[in-house]
């Protein structure tokens, strides 16, 4: 302990027993000293009652006096009223992403690389969890909180300076001053904490409120929350764990210069007041010692009391990390180890044959509910026949579950010495569970399809493909209001989207004039869509938005697609054998010219307007494109679009035929095979932006 802290101790005692009132400052000074011991050391030494006693002098002071109050006064922590806008805020240094490694043998490269850019010196590593929380940047000047700003896109972030204040365990102000630091930006993780998340859900769900669904979500959405009030409730805490930024009073840079490690760093943020990583960080000199720390913090991360989906591994000298530099996207002189993925046992309760559109059928498995990785799972698919009888799954089996990339729930495998003789052998079944029509697997599939056109599970899926966003986009109509307009013998077909009858969906519980206006107008702008949308919307089994358009551009009306020979649709760049044969298979199909001729007359565009189809601009110019990790600056579907306004195409999968690969935030094994292709461009979010400026 130090003499400060032992000072602050007795000037506790003091003023809990003595008659004379005290300063506005002992106060404060006492009030930030029982913060710091039970948000950050979480080391309470008095009572909740004797705090508030505390607490409320000081309010009482300073609403008497209020010359008295402070910037850095506890009693502003909380400020009052709601913030309206986050106005953008540019980072002192760019919050870069990192790269990912997997494996101790991707370390070893990284490690590798390192030595080759300080030309061979020794280095040493400082290794911390890495925390799965939400990113915060907080500015210090003359030793005062003076802005806290969200990640952003890594260049400029939203301000929440309200908001942080409102995190117990961010001082207002901290001794940086005596380090010789006249402005400093720290970087940190706001999180909560496994069991105070779980306290909060059981006290929403007691309150008739839905639960969270996981910490780092609740953080992050906690953090951009208009009341700093509310902010306040939600148990935040902010883990502080790197400085980016630091200069005197003369505006000289210190970084590298009176701060040469970021080991001793992290200690000076612990000892300035913040809560920071120092007790669970090791600074390692070689790859076994850098291995046996992570294969201690494999097991920890379970009990650890917040989550961490990894840890990340930096080169302690600030001096070689400057030499090693940074790309646009990531520094070189650290990485990500992301844990193995998380992995649980549950049972398996029954599977459901779902029917697709197209009459795929998907076995889906109902488990036990488990909890994994901040998410309930209770329904995973099996994919198909040939991998339930890989893995010997039978019903009754205890599952091996994860979630792949901490995302997909997926099944590893069965737990064969759990099992007590009362499972059953798992029988797909022969005829389609919705219209008990004869499955048939055709030929080089492993799947098993329903070939009944009249099928009523395809009809409503492929309904419900048709109006969705990606193909006729018909706003109002979305997939329960299909399902409930079919239940209520409303809509038939596709057809049938255009002959609703009004009348009768005014009669439906929560239809009223504004809904049925906006579900009308939602149809007729329907029919004025391009017509690769339509080509999208049919449903032809392998044709996505891209080869929509591909086609689409080498057609005047979608008629002409029934006369197209197979040769005829290979011919089109894009389009090979497999794609060809299903596309001559839908248009040759009689019932299907039919419906095309009767969209026709209800008022479908089924013609091509040359404008809709060519590119905004030629600026990316047929290159390829494929996207992975988390974008921060636009979503998939806008990437997407992106692309193909700019003339480039989109990828499903990293191969030699890819020209890009844009890498988000926590990119994952699409990110490690793209590395070992050299023709494939990796790119930021920025980069790509900049190729469509």
């Amino acid at each position: 302990m130090t003499q400060q802290q032992i000072a602050l101790q007795q000037l506790t005692s003091t003023l809990l027993s003595a008659f004379l009132p005290p300063t506005a400052e002992e106060l404060r000074s006492v009030l930030r000293y029982h913060d710091w011991r039970y948000y950050v050391l979480s080391e309470p030494i008095i009572t909740d009652t004797d705090y508030d006693f505390f607490f409320k002098a000081l309010k009482t002071l300073e609403e008497n006096n209020p010359a008295l109050i402070t910037p850095d006064s506890p009693t502003q922590r909380v400020a009052k009223g709601l913030t309206e806008d986050f106005h953008p805020v540019d980072h002192l240094v760019s919050m870069l992403s990192l790269e990912n490694t997997y494996n101790i043998e991707e370390v070893a490269t990284f490690e590798n690389r390192v030595k080759e850019l300080v030309m061979n010196g020794d280095v040493e590593y400082c290794i911390e969890p890495k925390f799965d929380g939400a990113s915060i940047a907080l500015v210090y000047e003359n030793d005062l909180l003076i802005r806290a700003a969200t990640r952003g896109d890594g260049t400029t972030g939203e301000e929440i300076t309200n908001n942080a204040k409102a995190i117990a365990s961010v001082p207002l102000s901290a001794p940086f001053s005596k380090y010789g630091i006249y402005k400093i930006e720290l970087r940190g993780e706001v999180v909560i904490q496994k069991d105070v998340f779980e306290q909060k859900n059981k006290e929403r769900v007691a309150r008739g409120e839905k639960a969270f669904q996981n910490p780092r979500n609740t953080a992050s959405g906690s953090l951009r929350m208009k009341d700093p009030k509310e902010v306040s409730q939600r148990g935040l805490q902010a883990i502080m764990y790197h400085i980016s930024y630091a200069v005197d009073k003369a505006g000289q840079n210190l970084i590298g210069i009176t701060l040469l490690h970021h080991f001793d760093n992290i200690k000076m943020i612990a000892e300035c007041g913040f809560k920071s990583p120092i007790q669970e960080v090791s600074v390692c000199k070689t790859t076994e010692a850098t291995e046996a720390f992570l294969a201690k913090w494999i097991e920890l991360r379970y009990t650890f009391p917040i989550e961490t989906d990894g840890m990340v591994i930096k080169v302690n000298s600030l001096k070689q990390q400057q030499q090693c530099g940074s790309t646009a996207h990531h520094p070189k002189w650290a990485v990500a180890y992301k844990f193995p993925a998380k992995q649980a046992h549950s049972k398996l309760l029954s599977v459901d044959f779902q029917v697709g559109r197209t009459g795929a059928i998907t076995p889906v498995a109902k488990i036990e509910p488990v909890h994994l990785s901040g998410v309930t799972i209770s329904s995973i698919s099996l994919h198909n026949e040939d991998m339930i009888r890989e893995k010997g799954i039978m019903l009754g089996d205890t599952l091996i579950v994860e979630r792949a990339g901490e995302v997909i729930p997926y099944i590893v495998g069965v737990v064969p010495d759990l099992r007590n003789g009362s499972e059953q052998p798992l029988v797909f079944p022969s005829n389609c569970p919705s219209c008990e029509s004869p499955l048939i697997r055709p030929n080089e599939e492993v799947v098993w399809r329903c070939e009944n056109a009249d099928c009523p599970a395809q009809l409503e899926e492929r309904i419900i493909h048709f109006v969705s966003k990606d193909a006729m986009d018909i706003d109002g109509l979305g997939r329960q209001i299909v399902i409930d307009f079919i239940a209520n013998g409303l809509l038939k077909n596709i057809e049938g989207i255009y002959a609703l009858d009004f009348e009768k969906i005014r009669t439906l519980e929560g239809w009223g004039e504004k809904s049925i206006e906006n579900l009308k107008n939602g149809i007729e702008q329907s029919k004025k869509r391009p017509l690769w949308r339509l080509l999208v919307a049919l449903g032809v089994r392998h044709v996505g938005t891209g080869t929509a358009k591909d086609i689409a551009g080498h057609i005047l009306s979608i008629h002409e697609l029934s006369t197209k020979t197979v040769e005829d649709l290979i011919a089109i760049e894009g389009i090979g054998p497999k794609v060809a044969n299903s596309i001559h298979d839908f248009f040759t199909n009689e019932a299907n010219i039919h419906l095309l001729h009767d969209l026709e007359k209800l008022g479908l565009n089924t013609v091509n307007n040359p404008a809709e189809n060519a590119s905004a601009s030629n600026k990316l110019n047929g290159q390829t494109f494929l996207f992975t990790g988390t974008l921060t600056q636009f979503g998939r579907d806008r990437a997407k679009q992106l692309v193909e306004e700019n003339g480039g195409k989109l990828l499903s999968a990293v191969s030699a035929n890819l020209n890009y690969l844009v890498a988000g935030e926590s990119a994952g094994s699409k990110l490690t095979k793209a590395k070992a292709i050299p023709s494939i461009n990796i790119i930021t979010e920025d980069e790509f932006l900049a190729l469509i400026a």
